[in-house]
């Protein structure tokens, strides 16, 4: 019977994968800034259920919290840092408030979270952490700057984590779905005022975009099930048909850009 850690679990991903793990006989440790929106789950949950409040933006909380949890099965197995939210604006659209906000939440919550757990995991000599990202962390979209910016710097950071913690038994697993439909799109994307200079940015966008239909996020939490099965996780695992192939051909015009430059590259020294 594992443990889990799940920060945002009221609605989305982070309440589907907490019924998962529940389905699986795992024991699961979530939180909510509203604990009372998931006392259905608790209920039924005889027992194997812990749902304790948080704002991931409270360092000081988040590690009260996470010691709490650690007390509540006795260990720490699997983390998962889910909690966050979207942001819609231009670069030159977002305010100081929004642009800080979604970095507190997205960057600087999971940042006190990572912090937190890894004490616990690091004297258990094992334990998996998986970073919720985005395909937005691997490729930039118009319009979504400073969301694209929180999910780069998590890539960063978990890539220079993963490292630093292999020696500990710890693995570490970023987590890139594409758009499901879940809250993202609704109650969890905040939208900063437009300016009529960047419509035709947006109307392109759309037009861009639409034909797509979100992906069923029940297929991403049983992705997470089988992930966390695995004795060989990956470092990083893209979840979404449409855009798997979206991303490859990225990648692979990056390296085409910079062959193209390669002269110019190590001239520079």
């Amino acid at each position: 019977m594992r443990t889990w850690f799940i920060t945002g679990v009221s609605r989305g991903f982070g309440r589907l994968i907490t019924e998962h793990a529940l389905e699986a006989g795992d024991n699961v440790v979530g939180t909510a800034r509203r604990p009372e929106v998931l006392d259905d789950l608790v209920a039924a949950s005889e027992g194997r259920l812990v749902i304790l409040p948080l704002d991931v933006t409270d360092r000081a909380a988040v590690f009260a919290t996470v010691e709490k949890a650690a007390k509540a099965f006795g260990r720490l197995d699997i983390v998962v840092n889910n909690a966050g939210h979207g942001l819609m604006g231009a670069v030159e659209e977002v305010g100081e408030d929004d642009a800080r906000a979604i970095m507190e939440t997205n960057f600087f919550g999971t940042l006190w979270v990572t912090q937190a757990v890894l004490p616990v995991l690091r004297k258990q000599g094992a334990g998996r952490i998986l970073q919720m990202s985005s395909v937005s962390g691997l490729m930039a979209v118009p319009t979504m700057g400073l969301y694209n910016a929180s999910k780069f710097a998590l890539e960063g950071l978990s890539d220079a984590l993963a490292q630093e913690v292999a020696g500990f038994g710890i693995h570490v697993t970023l987590v890139e779905p594409r758009i499901y439909a879940t809250g993202f799109m609704g109650a969890s994307l905040k939208m900063s005022p437009m300016s009529t200079a960047y419509d035709p940015v947006r109307v392109a966008l759309m037009a861009k975009y639409a034909d797509g239909v979100p992906g069923d996020p029940v297929k991403v939490a049983e992705a997470i099930l089988q992930l966390v099965a695995s004795d060989a996780p990956p470092r990083r695992l893209l979840l979404g048909d449409g855009d798997f192939d979206v991303i490859v051909e990225l990648h692979q015009e990056r390296v085409t850009e910079w062959r193209s430059w390669e002269s110019v590259s190590r001239a520079a020294g």
